[in-house]
């Protein structure tokens, strides 16, 4: 019997399967029979589905890095170019990008959180899968913030952290018109700026803020999803991001989060083919160390869902939901 609130195919689309999202791996599975292409699956099913549990895993079908392309984008015309080291463009036309080609394992994040321009959707696509090792990480941080202390949870709740680095001549440049913008300008950027600019310790700032505890797209249930967990625990930062006031995220709360998203963690063991989804505003992802010349190669997607409204902490008409936004430090070095 399917377990409730799960939709399963209908009679005339059984060349797959699909199981419901357990504790132990809280994921669907969408498995094809032998030689079933990715296209028998339909798209408003995978979307129902993608909607309701945040984490998709289509396995089995036959398809390919130009499939995988034309998939991610039926779901989000508008890609998303992750601009982070390490990386190589595989498909420029689709906006196919690799993963990060070093072999540190990564602690949880959802993607892009340091950036206003974060995307709905994260998707991943095994080419070759490692023979051992570098397996990706999912966890879902709505059970996070369900399974943290009561107390803690409240004082967590309403509160906001920033996102602020040093503002660059390219920053000024493309969100001002400016590299030495004065006062006025600073204090009232244009309308599309998601961005405030403030001196702090003597730089100035390129600041946003987001709620600690930010609502999932799709349930509106508050879930941990940011870029603290990366910072800490790979870069040792404590920095970036902080509170909204400039103190510390408080080690225990950190700390805290740590234990509970490290029992709620789980690996996905890839296989060749398996395509990933994952909703970017509950799910968060990581990966455990890679064998170095192991072969792995798996292929990212990161864009906008088609027809969902923007995040309401978004600006009005945000450039980055256009087709060919780059972000500022590249695009002022392609001009």
């Amino acid at each position: 019997m399917p377990t409730r609130g799960v939709k399963v195919p209908s009679a005339a689309m059984s060349n797959y399967s699909v199981t419901p999202p357990t504790h132990a791996f809280p994921m669907v599975r969408i498995a094809a029979d032998a030689d079933t292409a990715l296209e028998a699956v339909r798209k408003d099913e995978i979307l129902d589905l993608f909607r309701e549990h945040g984490a998709v895993l289509l396995r089995g079908f036959t398809t390919s890095l130009d499939g995988f392309g034309a998939f991610a984008r039926d779901f989000c015309p508008v890609p998303v170019f992750n601009e982070s080291g390490k990386r190589i463009v595989l498909d420029g036309a689709s906006g196919v990008q690799s993963v990060n080609l070093g072999n540190k394992p990564f602690p949880l994040h959802p993607e892009l959180s340091r950036e206003p321009w974060r995307p709905d959707a994260a998707f991943f696509y095994c080419a070759t899968p490692p023979s051992s090792g570098g397996q990706t990480t999912i966890c879902d941080g709505i059970e996070i913030v369900r399974q943290l202390p009561e107390t803690m949870r409240a004082e967590m709740e309403g509160r906001r952290i920033r996102y602020a680095v040093p503002a660059t001549a390219a920053d000024l440049q493309y969100w001002l018109g400016a590299t030495n913008p004065d006062d006025a300008l600073l204090a009232d950027p244009p309308a599309q700026c998601p961005f405030t600019f403030e001196w702090h310790g003597g730089q100035l700032m390129r600041c946003f803020t987001r709620p600690l505890l930010q609502p999932s797209r799709f349930q509106g249930e508050l879930a941990w999803g940011n870029f603290i967990l990366f910072t800490r625990y790979l870069r040792g930062v404590k920095t970036y991001p902080v509170m909204d006031d400039w103190s510390l995220v408080p080690d225990r709360w950190v700390e805290e989060v740590k234990r509970v998203s490290d029992r709620l963690t789980v690996p996905v063991g890839w296989h060749a083919n398996d395509i990933v989804m994952l909703d970017n505003s509950r799910f968060m992802h990581g990966r455990t160390e890679i064998v170095p010349g192991d072969g792995r190669r798996i292929a990212t997607y990161f864009g906008y869902l088609d027809g969902v409204a923007p995040d309401p902490e978004e600006p009005p008409a945000p450039p980055w939901r256009r087709e060919g936004f780059m972000p500022p430090q590249l695009a002022m070095r392609a001009q």
